[in-house]
């Protein structure tokens, strides 16, 4: 821009509005996620949605700010007053950002003191030397940092869209497995979140299903029906997909016997309430004869209901918890969409009811849905998940 002054035209520099909205948009999102409000309702749902990439990609949001600080400096934008505003913002993300870090890195040691908790201090040494388990594995830093959101891997094949119930296109699941050698792998099957109104089986967890493929796994995600249906139909689902794993999983190289399931948010609710109504036959229509126990269940930032909303049965905070399986809970305590109160509340219920071992890791900054692609927090569960499975499996 010039302006006029003794007669002759002066540049003068242009305001760096884009770095400034760059700025206060990293800002804004990484001190809602970081202190983890949910109320009033709107900076709850700010907090989350923010929080899905700001809370679990440091690095990225790093990099972000620290180029466009160097990029208007270089353009002499730090030069004016928008540009100092700016930059105290950039210089709030960039602190913000470190605070999220540093939660990110407690994963570990909030993970490990749940599995010695939930399992006994000497949990490690019983597990079967034979099993693949890397338990001390190393993050995948080089993923974590540069390549987040690349969740496939070169040795895993996924098998799409295999249908196991009627002619609902909702009815599909997919499998992943070895690309070469498997001979009867255990078996985990995940359920997506989406409050029973959205979500997808290729969305969440991805970094979960691929690693244990890689390892002799053989893992699926399914979809199952949502809206207008019921919960309830949405759990025959569930149990739906168990009956086919018994009756097929062979075909594709794994063991039958194994099943784990796993599930996010409402798909956590959906693994326990499967877990605390193993082959209840009125949950089974059409197949009442078939076998739907599991071996364990991994919820993570679950909704288990509400004691006070829903009915004796209909949820697993309501549903008598006596014939669970093994059970390994993780949930967030920054958690503004499920609150973290309801896990404490299932993990309480089941350590009272329950004969068999419940593992929980609450997790220091965590929001809801950290598992959309590979980050430090994300990576970490899902090494505490393979122990955790690796010991459950030692059992026999």
């Amino acid at each position: 821009m010039l302006v006029v002054r003794h007669g002759l035209p002066v540049a003068q520099p242009a305001m760096p509005y884009g770095y400034l909205f760059s700025s206060l948009l990293i800002a804004g999102f990484t001190l809602l996620a970081a202190a983890g409000r949910s109320r009033p309702r709107v900076v709850g749902a700010l907090s989350f949605r923010g929080a899905m990439l700001v809370n679990e990609q440091p690095f990225l949001f790093l990099a972000l700010l620290v180029l466009s600080t160097l990029l208007a400096a270089v353009q002499s934008d730090l030069a004016t007053p928008v540009g100092w505003i700016a930059l105290a913002l950039a210089a709030l993300g960039a602190a913000g950002q470190c605070y999220v870090l540093r939660n990110a890195l407690a994963t570990g040691a909030a993970t490990e003191r749940a599995l010695h908790d939930g399992l006994g201090a000497e949990w490690r040494a019983t597990i079967d030397p034979r099993l693949p388990a890397r338990l001390r594995a190393r993050l995948p830093w080089g993923r974590i940092v540069f390549a987040p959101f690349a969740v496939g891997r070169p040795g895993v094949a996924r098998i799409g869209n295999l249908r196991y119930g009627d002619d609902d296109p909702q009815q599909r699941l997919d499998l992943y497995r070895p690309r070469t050698g498997t001979v009867d792998g255990p078996v985990l099957c995940s359920f997506h979140g989406g409050g029973f109104r959205g979500g997808s089986k290729r969305r969440e967890a991805r970094a979960l299903l691929t690693q244990l493929a890689s390892r002799g796994w053989v893992c699926v995600s399914a979809n199952y029906r949502l809206e207008p249906h019921t919960r309830r139909d949405a759990l025959i689902d569930v149990k739906r997909v168990i009956a086919w794993i018994r009756a097929h999983a062979h075909e594709y190289g794994a063991d039958p016997t194994t099943v784990f399931l796993a599930g996010g948010s409402a798909g956590g609710y959906l693994a326990a309430m499967a877990a605390v109504t193993q082959n209840d036959p009125a949950l089974q229509p059409g197949f009442e004869d078939a076998d739907t126990s599991v071996t364990a269940v991994i919820a993570l930032y679950a909704y288990f209901g509400d004691r006070g909303d829903d009915a004796p049965g209909t949820a697993p905070l309501t549903t008598d918890a006596t014939g669970a399986p093994p059970v390994f809970v993780v949930h967030g305590d920054h958690d503004t969409l499920v609150l973290v109160a309801g896990a404490r509340l299932f993990v309480e219920q089941l350590r009272a009811e329950s004969a068999e071992p419940v593992v929980y890791a609450e997790l220091p900054g965590a929001q809801h849905v950290w598992d959309l692609a590979h980050s430090i927090r994300s990576d970490t569960v899902v090494n505490a998940v393979e122990g955790f499975t690796a010991w459950v499996r030692s059992r026999g």
